[in-house]
């Protein structure tokens, strides 16, 4: 069950439900299939296309995958999402996304990934929440369980740097909330 990721990157599709019409890419070790012609992995790429929104996303994962309840590796990088869709918030299995080289411009759209408590890895440098004051330590106090985060490994001290950051900015929307 742990083959290859199912590969539809560079096949420019513009609609998840447009991977349904093509095929993945071969690699050097093909993905092996069922007797249904599913394939038998839990990893699926659809990374350098023109995908906007992630309508469609569970067919196309029905369509291709054996066990589509058990993705646990997503590449959504390099394609046009600018939000953090609830589908997403869905793949209970999921321990890798990556959402790299996007166009997500809402630091807040990450708070949607906080019940994915298996989720280990994310990506989300090259988009616009990047440059946001706070954008290291808020993703890494929504979602504590990370261990690595835009390819880079999450360290103790930044759990605890974080933690510090959640404390104070709540603290100032506190005082901020009884001010008005």
């Amino acid at each position: 069950m742990y083959g290859p990721p199912v590969d539809l990157s560079f096949k420019d599709i513009s609609r998840v439900t447009g991977a349904l019409s093509v095929a993945p890419r071969c690699g050097v070790r093909p993905c092996q299939t069922n007797s249904k012609g599913k394939y038998l992995s839990c990893s699926l790429r659809l990374s350098y296309n023109s995908i906007a929104d992630l309508s469609g996303l569970h067919h196309a994962l029905d369509h291709f995958l054996a066990q589509p309840s058990k993705l646990g590796w997503l590449d959504l990088s390099f394609n046009k999402l600018m939000s953090i869709e609830p589908v997403l918030c869905e793949l209970t299995e999921l321990r890798v996304l990556y959402l790299h080289g996007n166009a997500i411009w809402n630091l807040s759209e990450v708070d949607k990934l906080g019940g994915l408590q298996r989720l280990h890895t994310i990506t989300l440098h090259g988009n616009a929440i990047e440059t946001e004051k706070g954008y290291r330590n808020r993703v890494i106090c929504t979602l504590p369980q990370l261990k690595t985060m835009d390819f880079s490994t999450v360290t103790r001290e930044q759990r605890v740097l974080a933690n510090v950051w959640r404390h104070c900015n709540n603290r100032h929307k506190n005082t901020e909330a009884s001010l008005q």
